[in-house]
């Protein structure tokens, strides 16, 4: 499989999520069924932004990256698309509950580039 396809069936499942989060924002009260709205709602956020994310970033690396293997850029805008999909979540999440702060933010963007650290070494470190 050609890493257009990948990418042709991570934006297809893109548009199928932001469609889903559309039905769900306009179609579900979250006065009458909360907990069935919030679930839906916050999951079809996540699998949006974690598709859109990730095509996006694949193509910010392809335009920066000139001739180099797509495949790894795939696995890498992956990663990261998930990343900032957690961090927009919990975001919102918190903003939800009323404790999201700066520093609450800062704290969340923090662990991600950690995670992302670790990723990365670990990947340099198999390659090599």
């Amino acid at each position: 499989m050609s890493h257009y396809r990948y990418i042709t069936v991570i934006a297809f499942a893109a548009f199928l999520a932001w469609l889903g989060w559309f039905v769900v924002v306009f179609k579900l009260s979250p006065f009458e069924n909360a907990g069935l709205a919030m679930t839906l709602f916050y999951l079809t956020l996540f699998i949006a932004l974690s598709c859109t994310f990730t095509v996006v970033g694949f193509y910010f690396r392809v335009w920066l990256f000139r001739n180099e293997i797509f495949y790894g850029h795939i696995n890498v805008a992956l990663r990261q698309g998930v990343f900032l999909s957690l961090i927009a979540t919990f975001c919102l999440v918190f903003q939800m509950i009323r404790v999201l702060t700066w520093w609450s933010g800062l704290l969340l963007i923090v662990i991600a580039l950690l995670l992302e650290f670790y990723f990365s070494a670990r990947d340099s470190e198999l390659s090599s």
